[in-house]
């Protein structure tokens, strides 16, 4: 998980120094759930429903 952790941290890293507003969402987005978005990397589940049709 650490090496996730810091590759995330580059991304968002990465993406301040655009200093596209675009992406601003999308980065506040990432810092309020980094830690589900990274736990689904390890567990492979999501709080999401899925249907099967």
């Amino acid at each position: 998980m650490q090496t996730a952790y810091t590759k995330l941290a580059h991304w968002y890293k990465d993406v301040e120094q655009t200093r596209f507003r675009a992406f601003n969402t999308i980065a506040n987005t990432i810092t309020i759930n980094y830690r589900s978005i990274l736990s689904y990397f390890i567990k492979r589940s999501t709080n999401c429903i899925s249907r099967i049709f």
